[in-house]
């Protein structure tokens, strides 16, 4: 029963370096060792011919007449760029964005309130057209049920309106107007309100010619491949397209998957959003609720020198004849920001689940929900983790007790179990039989100090993702050194203690029998140990915390129990 004991914490441990491995695979480009890549979708959406110069695309199914399709992303060098076009910058209270008089698209977008992953006094910048980076957001129409040509995020538009959000200001509003194509006229208005990230954007079609005009009107983010800058290749967050439609939820797609032309998501629905998601930060595109969309993931050229360029995820949605003369509003949603879950919340739908906990959701939403509480009170996120976490312990008070009073009566007759192995060696057998007396006889059931604290792995899991994702960390300093707790200790002090805490807890358990086994139980804190000084420092505080309250409790019960708290050193001899 003892070597079972042992078998499971190996069991658990071997498990846990598996799986950091396979996110550092991931990481790294290769492929998963645990899971498939996302299966495909069988056959693709029927390509026709495009009725201009526009290139081939997804067609959206079940369109009258001709079936359409869907502008490819243009080309970024300059010299493709149309004649005449503009960039400017549009400051608010929390962001400054770059927008092109071309195609009236988003080009750039900084977060003044959040600092750059590698120089914090530096804004975040999300957007970006760059020798390092493709990131755009796009709009525009394209043929439907009436063939041709019509205003896309390559015509050149005029625009007008507040560039700056003044003091007293609660939104600015700013225009871009086409020239009519093929009998229509798109105009943008984008309204963007005093600390939000959502630009409300209103497309508004006219019918300038006179025949009745159908079109359809194209949302789409087009972003490069590339990793991060600063990425940690000890742990891996999901970059890249998502999808939610309420039919079939959260649906994230790998790159990879869209290159093998094998992602599988959701292509038809009448709601939910587009993103482009990554490391704390995302955009989505959001249409109205009931109105019929087609979604497409696909990789695109838009000629940019970028290797791995470019990725598009795009929503169609066809519109109702628009009579000569007549107007036509469809109200749409940019977000551009942080993954800020209560603001996620109410934007719409399905939102917040682009801070994505994986599979220990139902865990993390309550645990991230008291981390905000705490920190309302404490004012301080590092503090916030350290009372969360005392909290936890608190409540699992009972079960560590009973993990540890297990240990503790393992202590005291592991003398007894020794003896009894060096003894026995060379009778299996009877060893085994007499060490099932010992512990009937003592009372002690070897499993007890595993069941608690296996009980208790998830919800700590969980409390990982939540701290890992949450981007409130993201430049928030605990005390002294540490400044940015999603950034690792510059000065390793944390990672330090964590692995003298580790090793403590090693100290302070029963030593097994087994001199190889004894030694491995000293090696393993040292090796987790390791990564431990790539985490973030808010991960490791948790850690830290975690240990000091388990050797604090592991030392009170023991001594309760009557058997005095000593250290089992490693003898390597």
């Amino acid at each position: 029963m003892n070597d079972m004991r042992r078998t499971i914490l190996w069991v658990i441990f071997g498990f846990s370096l598996l799986l950091l491995w396979d996110q550092w695979q991931v990481a790294h480009g290769h492929k998963p060792l645990l899971g498939a890549a996302p299966a495909g979708t069988g056959a693709t959406p029927p390509v026709v011919a495009p009725a201009g110069p526009r290139a081939e695309g997804a067609a959206l199914p079940g369109a009258a007449a001709p079936a359409p399709t869907l502008a490819t992303a243009p080309a970024v060098a300059s010299a493709t760029r149309a004649p005449g076009a503009e960039r400017f910058e549009v400051s608010t209270d929390v962001l400054k964005l770059t927008f092109d008089t071309e195609g009236g698209s988003v080009v750039g977008a900084q977060f003044l309130r959040y600092g750059d992953t590698m120089d914090a006094n530096k804004p975040m910048v999300l957007l970006d057209e760059s020798a390092s980076r493709v990131y755009l957001a796009q709009s525009g129409l394209v043929a439907g049920a009436t063939p041709g040509e019509f205003p896309t995020h390559k015509s050149v538009m005029k625009a007008s309106g507040d560039y700056t959000l003044k003091d007293g200001q609660d939104a600015l509003t700013l225009t871009f107007r086409s020239e009519p194509i093929g009998g229509v006229q798109l105009t943008k208005t984008y309204t963007i309100a005093r600390g939000s990230y959502a630009l409300q954007v209103q497309h508004t079609l006219t019918n300038t010619s006179a025949a009745p005009v159908a079109a359809q009107l194209y949302l789409q983010l087009v972003r490069d491949g590339n990793k991060l800058p600063g990425e940690s290749s000890f742990y891996s967050t999901f970059t890249g397209p998502a999808v939610y439609t309420d039919a079939k939820k959260y649906q994230k797609v790998e790159f990879s998957a869209i290159k093998k032309k094998s992602a599988d998501y959701e292509k038809q629905s009448q709601n939910g959003y587009i993103a482009m998601v990554q490391h704390y930060f995302a955009s989505a595109w959001v249409l109205p609720a009931g109105m019929q969309r087609s979604i497409s993931l696909e990789g695109v050229d838009i000629g940019s020198a970028l290797a791995d360029c470019c990725y598009r995820a795009a929503m169609v949605a066809p519109l109702e004849a628009l009579a000569p003369g007549a107007s036509k509003t469809i109200a749409t949603t940019l977000f551009i920001g942080p993954q800020e879950e209560k603001m996620l919340e109410a934007l719409t739908p399905g939102l917040e689940l682009v801070k994505d906990y994986g599979w220990l959701t139902i865990l993390a939403k309550p645990l991230y929900w008291l981390l905000d509480a705490l920190h309302r009170v404490l004012q301080n996120w590092g503090w916030a983790i350290v009372a969360l976490v005392l909290l936890l312990k608190i409540a699992f008070y009972w079960l560590n007790a009973k993990a540890y009073a297990s240990m503790a009566k393992m202590k005291a007759i592991n003398p007894r179990i020794m003896e009894m192995r060096e003894r026995l060696k060379d009778k299996p057998q009877e060893m085994q039989q007499e060490m099932m007396r010992i512990y009937r006889e003592e009372k002690v059931n070897p499993m007890g100090g595993c069941f608690p604290i296996m009980v208790q792995i998830p919800v700590f899991i969980a409390l990982y993702w939540v701290l890992l994702s949450s981007v409130e960390m993201r430049n928030a300093p605990w005390l002294g050194w540490i400044h940015d707790l999603s950034a690792p200790d510059p000065y390793y002090v944390l990672p330090l203690l964590m692995t003298l805490t580790s090793l403590i807890q090693t100290a302070l358990n029963p030593a097994p029998p087994d001199p190889i086994q004894a030694k491995m139980m000293w090696i393993m804190p040292l090796v987790f140990s390791v990564m431990f000084f790539f985490f973030p420092s808010g991960l490791v505080l948790y850690w830290i915390t975690n240990n000091i309250l388990s050797i604090a409790q592991q030392w009170i019960i023991n001594t309760r129990m009557g058997v005095p708290p000593q250290f089992n050193l490693p003898k390597f001899g």
